[in-house]
């Protein structure tokens, strides 16, 4: 009768996190079996040495190459293959004879573990049980003394073997980390961490649970074993716990939809101290605990700029929120302005952009936008409305597409009209007007209409326009108006571009 096989895993190096039936297992098998490199030194034996017992037959699985060069004809990959090849058959011939083997796993046999090779190779041809053991990602993190994740944060393990650039765009795309197989790939991953502005909350452990144990910040490690490991714990300890020298952050949360927040924007929304912003723009970031927020009325820019970097200057990592990209009529010019203030300059300001309404709004119907184009708000709380008169007329006789924010609001319902009149000055009946309503929201709709037949009782707050040129072209298909500018008038008849928005559609 065969014997069995079992995959312990016998933890990150402590005996005393050995399970307790990873113990029985290991002192009842007649064959205990463990990899070390060609040093001979196993780090799986010293951990289960406690567990052993007199009379056991040791398999002692020694590697042929870790990091050095190979004069094998298959390279690297090939003299590895041929030892999984030779070692799985040195274990099945104790299974044959009926002796139990257990083979020795760092940590867990199943995680990046030399267990998984002979796994693979011998687990169809005998009875085999695999025993779970505690990780390094555990270790190192109870190492840290820091939470790891909670709530709905998400914990990416990477490979420090990847390439730069892919564990950056990795370690962006996540809210904590541990990074493995260190040594000398450690360079690299640390430029990562800088790349991705983890490197502040990120820690270096070595050798974690022994007695060799080393903890320090992921910047000041050097001479990195590959038993060593970065973590980077939840971003919501990182905001309670931490008061670094403060700063404030003006970021565009998109539109409306989650989907269309930047990854930048998603880690400074992680790492604030406190948010900033008006009440609407507030509600869409998920509350995270610790975390104060500063909700205001959307009519005092000035006061909640000045809020915000009076809270920096008081050393909190303070997040100002806005809709769309904060530097189009949102609060980065606010927060600027009076930063530039001599009280404030000594506080740090940075902005990060976020997708635009007037982008939202053009992708729904093509590319309308596509060429030269002007942005306008027909607000007159900040500016007279004969200086926003005088800026239509110019735009509309430049014959350029252009976008309109702040059409109306409950107390300005006249200036839609106003816009349509003095449109109509420059361009004729059959320019093509996209209306968006709450785009990316649950209430969404997107139109095409001809300016001639645009109604302004339709436009409200939610609303932004994009007033086509000459050269903008609705294109009717069946899926819906596709709209674009085109990028050449050499080759256009602007006429017949015009004639062909006639009419209006609806997209769902």
């Amino acid at each position: 009768m065969s014997g069995k096989l079992w995959g312990v895993g016998i933890g990150p190096g402590d005996p005393e996190l050995v399970t307790v039936k990873a113990a029985r297992v290991i002192t009842a098998a007649d064959v205990v079996a463990f990899h070390s490199a060609r040093h001979g030194k196993s780090i799986s034996r010293r951990t289960a040495e406690p567990y052993l017992r007199e009379g056991q037959i040791e398999e002692h699985l020694v590697y042929p190459v870790t990091t050095e060069g190979t004069d094998h004809p298959g390279g690297y990959d090939g003299a590895l293959a041929d030892f999984y090849v030779e070692a799985s058959e040195r274990l099945a011939a104790h299974l044959e004879a009926g002796r139990s083997v257990a083979l020795l796993a760092a940590g867990d046999p199943m995680f990046y573990s030399s267990y998984q090779h002979m796994h693979v190779r011998l687990a169809h041809r005998f009875d085999t049980e695999v025993i779970p053991g505690v990780t390094s990602v555990s270790a190192a993190s109870a190492a840290v003394g820091e939470p790891l994740v909670e709530g709905d944060e998400v914990l990416t393990i990477l490979p420090g073997t990847l390439p730069r650039a892919e564990l950056t765009r990795r370690l962006k795309d996540t809210d904590s980390a541990a990074i493995l197989k260190l040594g000398r790939t450690y360079p690299a991953v640390r430029e990562a961490l800088r790349d991705s502005g983890m490197i502040d909350r990120a820690r270096y452990v070595e050798r974690a649970s022994t007695t060799g144990e080393r903890v320090l910040a992921a910047d000041d490690a050097t001479d990195v074993p590959y038993f060593s490991i970065a973590v980077v714990s939840s971003p919501s300890y990182v905001v309670t716990e931490t008061a670094a020298s403060g700063e404030v952050v003006v970021v565009g949360l998109g539109p409306g939809s989650a989907e269309w927040t930047t990854p930048e924007v998603r880690d400074e929304l992680l790492r604030a101290t406190d948010l900033v912003g008006y009440t609407t723009y507030i509600d869409r970031v998920p509350v995270r605990a610790g975390q104060r927020r500063h909700a205001s009325d959307n009519r005092v820019e000035s006061e909640r700029a000045e809020m915000a970097l009076d809270l920096a200057s008081r050393g909190g990592r303070v997040v100002v929120v806005s809709s769309g990209d904060p530097g189009v009529f949102a609060m980065a010019a606010a927060v600027l302005e009076v930063a530039a203030q001599d009280r404030w300059r000594h506080v740090p300001v940075r902005v990060c952009p976020g997708v635009t309404a007037a982008n939202a709004v053009a992708s729904r119907v093509g590319a309308p936008l596509g060429h030269d184009y002007a942005v306008l708000s027909l607000s007159d709380r900040l500016k007279p409305w004969d200086v926003v008169e005088r800026r239509i007329r110019a735009v509309a006789a430049a014959d350029m597409a252009f976008a309109v924010y702040n059409p109306a609001s409950r107390s300005r319902t006249w200036q839609v009209e106003a816009l349509k009149t003095l449109v109509l000055e420059h361009r004729g009946p059959d320019t093509p007007v996209v209306v968006g309503r709450d785009v990316s929201g649950p209430e969404e709709s997107v139109t095409v209409v001809r300016l001639g037949d645009l109604d302004p009782a339709t436009i409200d707050m939610r609303c932004l326009l994009i007033v086509g040129a000459s050269t903008t072209t609705v294109d009717h298909t069946a899926d819906g108006p596709r709209v674009f500018t085109s990028r050449r008038y050499d080759t256009v008849d602007p006429i017949a571009r015009v004639g062909s928005g006639a009419g209006s559609a609806s997209l769902q």
